[in-house]
């Protein structure tokens, strides 16, 4: 057990150790797992101890346990985007992936905001994203994302036309980033001038911006997204269980 934290209850020592492996990328999204017996074995410790470390795991979404056939290290997929990251509903309870429509993709220079959200120093190279989200046919919301420029090279010459809509299965397939949580902050806004343009609205009308820092499983900042909404015949979605 070398290199775990004091102090801590056993298996959260041995979730520690899987959360490293997880964020080294030692186990691959999508990868299956050792069994319980043999897991048990290389950390020197009972079933049961595995047992519970993997239930923590699963519980955080990180890893999906598969009744019959084992665990599997959790991947990004639509139904993934939709039920966990996307929670912009109709009023009539259906839920959509929203459609997406580049408006301009380029590198730059963070600024103090940018930089503060993603824990990098001011003037750093970061990668800067503004699209529409269109549910059905109509444009419910615009995002402004920014990612840091060191964790995402080459990004803007890779996608020379458009970004692909689910942008955290295309962080973690080409650049090894899985998201694996994000907080998210909700506040009512006027539109700017080019957002009601965007959505069809006058300009000062009421917006929700959902501010969101999406991190890694180790817990490193990945991407700052402001997404803001019109709620006209949509709504923010929150379960709690």
């Amino acid at each position: 057990m070398d290199g775990t934290p004091d102090f801590k209850p056993l298996y959260l020592q041995v979730r520690d150790l899987m959360v490293r492996r997880l964020a080294s990328g030692a186990w691959r999204p999508g990868e299956s797992l050792p069994n319980e017996f043999q897991l048990a074995d290389e950390f020197g410790v009972s079933q049961g101890t595995v047992r519970k470390a993997l239930d923590e795991l699963a519980a955080q979404n990180l890893l999906d346990r598969r009744q019959g056939k084992g665990t599997f290290v959790a991947q990004h997929t639509a139904q993934r985007a939709l039920f966990h990251f996307f929670h912009l509903v109709a009023d009539s309870g259906e839920r959509a992936l929203p459609g997406a429509r580049m408006l301009s993709l380029g590198r730059a220079k963070a600024d103090r905001q940018e930089a503060a959200q993603l824990g990098l120093k001011t003037g750093a190279l970061v990668v800067r994203l503004k699209r529409l989200r269109l549910l059905g046919k109509r444009v419910a919301l615009q995002e402004r994302i920014t990612l840091p420029g060191a964790l995402f090279a080459n990004f803007t010459d890779r996608l020379p036309v458009d970004v692909p809509n689910e942008l955290y299965r295309y962080y973690e397939e080409r650049y090894g980033v899985t998201v694996a949580r994000a907080v998210e902050k909700l506040k009512a806004v006027p539109a700017r001038a080019d957002e009601a343009k965007a959505l069809g609205l006058k300009s000062g009308a009421p917006l929700l911006e959902i501010d969101r820092l999406a991190y890694t499983v180790d817990g490193r900042a990945v991407e700052w997204r402001r997404s803001r909404c019109d709620t006209a015949r949509h709504h923010y979605l929150s379960e709690i269980v």
